[in-house]
């Protein structure tokens, strides 16, 4: 019989993380929605407690070092002591490196790599002293490199060796760390990205769809259902590992 826990998901007000919180919940664990967008958080965890399920939203901006310590502290005091962790918060700022300021470089930095750090140190100490955690951190098919991505594809190369290190020095305390990497979602993001190209959100879901495999793009639930997977008790014995959900093989 599986285990309730209490798993923490930031950037979980919609898209991948918004999924992956509801899928935790039906898994039968108490689920902290953190996202800088507090009444959108506040939304999804109303839609989970609605399903007869535990939920709780925190509004915090992961690349704020006080802010993460009180929502951690927060999420410890209501649910419980966090020991599943999914590092999502993420935010894009794309542009061709010559065009690209130094505050598009930075912000993208610091939400996913700082972000993912903060939220990271701050959790361990609860999954440490309970010998048992799950750290899941999103990376990206960007991290192989994509035109006018050079932040994000740093970024979620740099959460790549994040997560194997993490998985080297945590194991011996029982802490999994495992990355998804996924390819073309439609989200937000998707249709943020579209707007940059100058095409409609339609027509570049066709052409990514027309280079997949399976003949279609992803949805935020496919990667829900690997972030579980990697969250789950199953998974012991995987750790520092990256799997590419982009509906085909990927180096």
């Amino acid at each position: 019989m599986m285990t309730s826990r209490t798993a923490v998901v930031t950037g979980a007000a919609r898209g991948i993380g918004a999924a992956t919180a509801k899928r935790l919940a039906r898994e039968g664990h108490a689920v902290a929605v953190l996202d800088l967008l507090e009444d959108q958080a506040r939304s999804t965890a109303e839609e989970i407690t609605a399903e007869g399920r535990t939920a709780i939203a925190v509004g915090v901006d992961v690349s704020d070092e006080d802010a993460v310590a009180t929502a951690v502290e927060q999420v410890a005091q209501e649910l419980g002591a966090p020991t599943i962790l999914v590092n999502n918060a993420g935010i894009l700022r794309d542009n061709l490196i010559f065009k690209m300021s130094v505050d598009d470089w930075d912000a993208v930095m610091n939400v996913h790599l700082r972000g993912a750090f903060l939220m990271t140190r701050a959790v361990q100490a609860h999954m440490v002293t309970a010998r048992y955690g799950r750290i899941v951190n999103l990376s990206s098919t960007s991290a192989l490199g994509n035109r006018g991505q050079v932040n994000y594809a740093a970024a979620k190369a740099g959460m790549q060796g994040f997560t194997k290190t993490l998985a080297v020095e945590l194991g011996r305390f029982g802490i999994t760390a495992n990355a998804v990497a996924p390819g073309t979602i439609r989200t937000a993001m998707t249709e943020a990205t579209a707007q940059r190209l100058g095409i409609t959100t339609e027509e570049l879901t066709e052409r990514a769809a027309s280079q997949i495999p399976v003949g279609r793009v992803g949805t935020p639930e496919d990667i829900a259902a690997a972030v579980a997977y990697f969250a789950s008790e199953d998974a012991g014995f995987v750790s520092g590992q990256v799997l590419y959900v982009a509906g085909g093989p990927r180096d």
